[in-house]
């Protein structure tokens, strides 16, 4: 699956004000010590995580970005340390990860893929016992003011409709993050998870409105809902927004998952270094 840039370029505002500061901390933290890293970010897009999190990163950083849409390669800005790459990770996901990794990210990704990519993907990390910054991963929960009484059906017709195929097989939607906490636990990693989510005032009108539609589309899809109850709840919304009056606040996680021995170790060095010397 892949989304337009028009899209991602909406969007990439309001991640950036969402995504959680503890987990890009924690995810500095876990690289800290290093004069150079090699990062590897996976469905790219347009270079979103390397522009949100390489201003954190002190060190020098080298990027590989993978994304299966050559548009959006094309879009991202040229630099001598970011190369990019063409990649299906459905088929391809282990040669991605293949070469000196010392992070692997990615955003917006895991509530669109399966139960069983999800499981590659954490085989792979934990077998190469790397950390992984996986950021912005959808939820289920979404606020509205004012409420309207169709809101929740609504809703609950879209988090079931993101549990449809998007490419890697039946998505795990709303689940996706406690879900791959659970695994990367598993295998001997620590996870820790921060809200992130994304607020949109009553002046975000174009924002708001792609939600809308999109959301009415995705509702109708699912057959959940009569249309009409659909059409009336997406005149309502608008007729708030149109107002002055619409807020939303659309409900994801962030995740930094470390292998145990690797975040005992950053602690280590950490409480030696501000311990005072004798």
């Amino acid at each position: 699956m892949s989304f337009s840039a028009e899209w991602l370029a909406l969007r990439e505002p309001f991640d950036r004000q969402a995504r959680h500061a503890g987990a890009i901390r924690r995810t500095v933290a876990t690289l800290s010590g290093r004069p150079a890293v090699m990062i590897v970010d996976l469905a790219s897009g347009t270079g979103s995580t390397l522009r949100a999190l390489g201003s954190h990163l002190p060190m020098h950083q080298a990027w590989r970005l993978f994304d299966n849409d050559l548009s959006l390669l094309a879009r991202v800005p040229p630099a001598a340390n970011v190369h990019v790459q063409p990649l299906d990770l459905v088929t391809d996901l282990e040669a991605a990860l293949d070469g000196p990794v010392d992070l692997v990210t990615t955003s917006a990704l895991l509530d669109l893929v399966s139960a069983d990519w999800l499981e590659r993907l954490v085989t792979e990390v934990a077998a190469r016992r790397l950390p992984l910054y996986a950021s912005l991963s959808y939820d289920g929960r979404v606020e509205f003011a004012p409420v309207d009484p169709r809101d929740a059906a609504v809703i609950a017709a879209v988090n079931l409709h993101q549990r449809r195929d998007k490419g890697f097989g039946p998505a795990l939607g709303p689940i996706a993050a406690r879900t791959a906490a659970a695994h990367l636990e598993k295998v001997g990693y620590a996870v820790e998870m921060g809200d992130a989510d994304w607020v949109i005032r009553e002046a975000d009108l174009v924002m708001q409105e792609a939600l809308l539609a999109g959301w009415a589309v995705a509702a109708s899809e699912t057959g959940e809902m009569p249309a009409e109850a659909v059409a009336e709840w997406l005149l309502s919304r608008r007729a708030a927004l149109m107002a002055n009056r619409s807020r939303i606040r659309v409900g994801h996680v962030d995740l930094l998952a470390a292998p145990s021995d690797a975040r005992r170790a950053d602690r280590s060095q950490s409480n030696s270094t501000s311990s005072p010397s004798r």
